[in-house]
């Protein structure tokens, strides 16, 4: 049975795709990109609904394993802090951890294997975020919600965060155009996000994924002014299809 915040939590997460989708239509970033474009339903079966769920199960028995056996979640570190606190300390902390591991991605020949898959969409929209390799998701997905369940958190944070990435990462992809202004030295958008999944420049800058913040910081920016991105994609072969290129990421290195 779900939960009321989980009921809630799933409702704001499809409002929010359907606002995202009509906006992509009304202020189109790329002007003529399709909704049903080249791996579209593989996107959104195979990725977002089949691999979100068997995924979550294994993370969910794994995190249950590891506090049964430590039981360190009965310690309650972080149990009597405020809610909004609680869910404010994981976002940034875990976002800024996502910034570390995402550069590491673009500059490890064994990272990159499981981060290829997430650039290999030649046309990016709000559902292009949910492409990513299983095992990269595995690895962040551990790590994004084990310290939640140790530190004593409550329930409510871990499925409220889950939804704020689920938004979160729909937004930055979608091909919506936007003037964030100030804001983008802050919170991260399409703005700058785009220029990472282009072929160009900015695809080994703009790491950022909730706050943008991370970025300006450590100059790793990259928004030239008047331009926008396009050519989006890898420059090298990629295979269509969930089952080719999962496989894919462990083909021997001397393939290119």
């Amino acid at each position: 049975m779900l939960s009321t915040v989980q009921i809630y939590s799933l409702i704001c997460v499809t409002l929010c795709a359907i606002v995202i989708i009509i906006l992509e239509r009304v202020f189109p970033y790329n002007k003529n990109q399709r909704i049903l474009r080249e791996g579209f339903l593989d996107d959104f079966l195979l990725y977002n609904v089949i691999q979100t769920l068997m995924i979550g199960f294994v993370i969910s028995v794994f995190i249950d394993f590891i506090n049964n056996t430590t039981g360190i979640s009965r310690l309650k570190l972080i149990t009597n802090w405020p809610l909004l606190l609680q869910l404010a300390f994981f976002t940034v902390t875990h976002d800024l951890y996502i910034y570390f591991f995402h550069k590491w991605q673009h500059k490890n020949k064994f990272l990159w294997r499981l981060h290829e898959a997430h650039h290999s969409t030649k046309e990016v929209d709000w559902l292009s975020g949910v492409r990513s390799h299983a095992l990269e998701i595995l690895i962040n997905q551990t790590i994004e919600f084990l310290p939640i369940v140790l530190l004593g958190a409550a329930p409510q944070v871990a499925v409220i965060k889950g939804a704020i990435s689920a938004v979160w990462g729909m937004y930055i992809h979608s091909n919506i155009r936007v003037n964030s202004g100030w804001l983008q030295y802050i919170i991260n958008g399409p703005e700058m996000h785009r220029w990472h999944h282009s072929q160009g420049k900015g695809r080994n800058k703009n790491f950022s994924t909730k706050l943008a913040i991370w970025d300006w910081i450590f100059g790793t920016d990259y928004l030239p002014q008047n331009e926008l991105a396009n050519q989006y994609g890898l420059k090298t072969y990629f295979p269509s299809g969930y089952l080719k290129q999962f496989l894919y990421a462990f083909r021997t290195f001397n393939r290119g």
